[in-house]
């Protein structure tokens, strides 16, 4: 390195207001220090930018690109990363991903848009040369997910998926102290559970709205069903619509049956049983379930999730959380502590997450971020750029986010059709239900073809 070079990296870090200007690139971004991809984002909203940042945090990555229909939102989150990327550069911004991945050529894509858009971007960000962070879950019906499953395979694609609870530390902690160390013994039941009143309560009078200037509805719309644009749906409000999503099983409980499965090390589900409905809030525009219960059969043991988006948790506690039920004593756990209670005299163990607000000041300001998952988002992008580095198989490898989506998936299908569903993970199919089968691949609306 010469004195120019020398000057030159000198003054860029001194351009960065978190950090003292005698503290060098090994020094912030350790073992990454030379991990210059070229990043891009499509779906530039709320877990979008968060997922983004904390990349910027943990590499030297230069953002290239940034796409999202919604232009607002758009220019909001380019002006966020030009104030804290390393080259202070304002990322180039498109409306069509297709135009971004051919004219910026990113070598690693973040996808965060809303999870009936997934697949079409996942898909042919993978073929345009590009590894993935995806956001769980990976798709909204299980043909999708088994196309960017085929895709990663043929492809040689890194793709971690955002099930970040293998990376929490503190549930790291939990899995080493308490279950690899047998203290629950023989492990014979799991509950999941959610009782966030996170469904909207707006009334179809209440949330009718004019389509926003800055946002191409037919567009943000794409492969699902077209309906009447909302103030609930955008942003953020999608995921109480069963149009783009799946609903509080797709968005909470593949977190919890991810963790527990991951801890546990469980395979594929066999059987998947769900029961629930419309049963409180029935005035509200939103068509998903306000109260479910499914059981998810694995060849080791049951998962029984729970959600109501109305009246008060069970364990106050732990109102989004997993319980695994030991012989020896039961492992509660959630984004933010885990405790052991051991049966009989046994010592009580507990944990809970390390902040790092000291090492990261800027999450103590930063809008919308939750700042008790920054530090699993961190550790869950490690983990993918050595896996990308080496061209290994990531924590939260695709095949791992989809057997959790699609257990998910089957489960609001079972509950939809009143029955039961037999998962062959071979075939691919559920056994002996045509009907169901039918549902694997649900049809997208004209002008785009499905994956499968």
């Amino acid at each position: 390195m010469n004195r120019r070079s020398f000057t030159l990296k000198s003054a860029a870090y001194a351009s960065l207001p978190f950090l003292a200007t005698s503290r060098s690139l090994g020094a912030q971004y350790g073992e990454f220090g030379d991990f210059k991809k070229r990043v891009a984002l499509i779906g530039t909203g709320w877990y979008g930018k968060i997922d983004l940042l904390r990349l910027i945090q943990v590499a030297p990555v230069e953002v290239v690109g940034l796409c999202d229909v919604d232009s607002q939102l758009l220019s909001g989150a380019a002006d966020l990363v030009s104030q804290r990327q390393l080259s202070k550069k304002r990322p180039a911004t498109f409306k069509n991903y297709q135009d971004l991945l051919e004219k910026q050529k990113p070598e690693l894509v973040l996808i965060a848009t809303p999870d009936h858009w997934h697949a079409l971007c996942a898909i042919e960000a993978m073929k345009a040369g590009a590894d993935l962070y995806l956001q769980k879950p990976i798709s909204v019906d299980v043909a999708e997910g088994q196309a960017i499953l085929d895709t990663a395979r043929q492809e040689n694609r890194v793709v971690q998926v955002g099930t970040q609870r293998r990376s929490t530390p503190h549930l790291i902690d939990a899995k080493k102290q308490i279950v690899d160390a047998g203290l629950l013994g023989e492990v014979g039941h799991a509950e999941i559970c959610c009782y966030y009143h996170m469904r909207s309560r707006q009334t179809p009078q209440q949330a009718m709205a004019k389509i926003p200037e800055h946002l191409d509805w037919d567009f943000w719309t794409g492969p699902a069903p077209m309906r009447e644009f909302n103030r609930v749906v955008h942003p953020r409000g999608w995921r109480a619509f069963k149009e783009y999503g799946n609903g509080i099983v797709g968005d909470m409980c593949i977190h919890m049956l991810d963790t527990v499965r991951w801890m546990l090390d469980l395979g594929e589900v066999k059987r998947v049983s769900s029961s629930g409905g419309i049963y409180v809030d029935k005035q509200s525009i939103a068509n998903i379930t306000d109260t479910q219960t499914a059981t998810f059969s694995f060849d080791e043991l049951e998962v029984v999730w729970n959600h109501r988006t109305w009246g008060d948790a069970p364990d106050p506690k732990f109102p989004w959380a997993f319980f695994i039920y030991g012989e020896k004593g039961t492992l509660k756990g959630d984004v933010h502590r885990w405790e052991f209670i051991p049966r009989g005299r046994g010592r009580r163990l507990e944990g809970q997450v390390g902040l790092e607000l000291d090492k990261y000041p800027e999450d103590q300001t930063e809008e919308g971020i939750e700042k008790h998952v920054a530090p699993a988002i961190r550790v869950h992008l490690r983990d993918l750029l050595s896996r990308i580095e080496d061209r290994g198989r990531p924590v939260a490898d695709i095949e791992e986010g989809y057997r959790s989506t699609s257990a998910c998936i089957l489960a609001n299908m079972s509950q939809e059709l009143h029955r039961s569903l037999a998962w062959d993970e071979k075939a691919r199919r559920i056994i002996g239900d045509e009907e169901a089968n039918h549902l694997l691949a649900r049809p997208y609306r004209e002008g785009y073809t499905h994956p499968s």
